[in-house]
């Protein structure tokens, strides 16, 4: 009788249909999913374009059908110097560009979701830092060469990132407390490398400023074997964290309640320090580069984080950045980091202002 009163006074209320509704829940939530999946293979055919142009084109010129004869080791008739100018100078550097991106942007990625602070970025909070320090005075003072020289910047890097969770560590604010930490360590960091420039020659100051701009010049097989090694040792441990890096993004209490304690949800950056560390050990410290991946995935992705998109920003951005250095202005070889740096100041400043006029900042 209720049932047959609610239906001749109110003829629009309908009963609720349980099916209907989860399949319009699972329906909200798969059109992100696959944005996200259609972002991240456009991503990867961008890297793969970015690759292909750094390699095939500039001063010299190589026709895409002759790639497959020089990777496989054949010397071309009609171009005896293209072997050695694809494997000896444009390839090494592609790679080094892609690799050292892929770790730049997965890293900087997981830095800001997992710590809740887009400042938390490998270089504004001194992990670049560290590691360019370290490799100044290897650089200067003891003539590091080959792999000494990322050994060496690896060392310091490490050592900033663990001073950095020695002292947030155990404390309700340890994401803030970390990046305070490293925004002061490495403004002391700057100072010790500007006095290691002051007390050396002007030689090795010249060869320790290139470092420090970022720069892909020392790309060589040895360097991407290691890049190479490190990356496939550490690429799948930070992809099984970033469950943990979602959840973290709640905030300490929620991501508890919700089974991944802050202790644990930070684990993965453990491995993003490490990333950072070796992909700024081979290239330097590439200014912006695992700043803006980051935010500029979150856009493509429709507010969604995605490391493989964040990674695979930093890689496109890495590669074009370095064919454009060395073609963009007649007779000037740029470094990388100087056309990042270039590029990447405007675009942190168009950021902040569109934060602050919707209230974000």
């Amino acid at each position: 009788m209720t049932t047959d009163l609610l239906t001749r006074h109110a003829p629009h209320v309908t009963a609720p249909d349980p099916a209907a509704d989860l399949a319009r829940v699972r329906g909200a939530r798969r059109r992100p999913a696959v944005r996200v999946r259609l972002v991240v293979t456009a991503l990867v055919l961008s890297a793969l374009g970015a690759v292909l142009v750094r390699v095939l084109l500039g001063d010299y010129v190589v026709a895409l059908a002759d790639l497959v004869p020089i990777l496989r080791g054949q010397t071309l008739p009609e171009a005896p110097g293209a072997s050695f100018i694809v494997m000896e100078a444009k390839l090494p550097r592609a790679l080094v560009g892609l690799l050292a991106g892929l770790a730049f942007g997965a890293s900087g990625a997981m830095f800001q979701t997992t710590l809740r602070n887009p400042l938390a970025s490998p270089d504004i909070i001194g992990i670049s830092l560290g590691a360019s320090a370290t490799a100044v005075v290897a650089l200067t003072f003891l003539d590091a060469q080959g792999l000494w020289l990322p050994a060496a910047a690896l060392t310091g890097a490490l050592a900033v990132s663990l001073l950095m969770y020695a002292v947030g560590r155990g404390t309700a604010l340890a994401g803030q407390r970390m990046v305070l930490v490293g925004i002061g360590v490495a403004a002391l960091l700057a100072s010790v490398i500007q006095l290691v420039l002051i007390r050396t020659s002007v030689q090795d100051a010249q060869a320790a400023l290139v470092w420090l701009t970022g720069s892909l010049a020392r790309a060589t097989w040895p360097v991407i074997g290691l890049l190479t090694l490190c990356l496939a040792v550490l690429g799948p441990l930070l992809a099984a964290s970033a469950r943990w890096m979602r959840l973290a993004e709640l905030g300490d209490d929620l991501s508890s309640t919700l089974g991944a304690p802050p202790a644990r949800a930070r684990l993965g950056l453990v491995v993003a320090v490490a990333m950072a560390a070796v992909a700024t050990s081979a290239t330097g410290p590439i200014a912006f580069v695992a700043f803006l991946s980051g935010p500029i995935a979150r856009r493509l992705c429709g507010g969604r984080v995605s490391l493989w998109a964040a990674a695979l920003v930093g890689a496109v951005v890495v590669v074009l950045s370095d064919f454009a250095g060395d073609y963009l202005v007649p007779d000037v070889n740029l470094p990388v980091g100087v056309v990042t740096g270039a590029l990447g100041a405007p675009l942190v400043l168009a950021v902040i202002v569109t934060a602050g006029r919707s209230g974000k900042a």
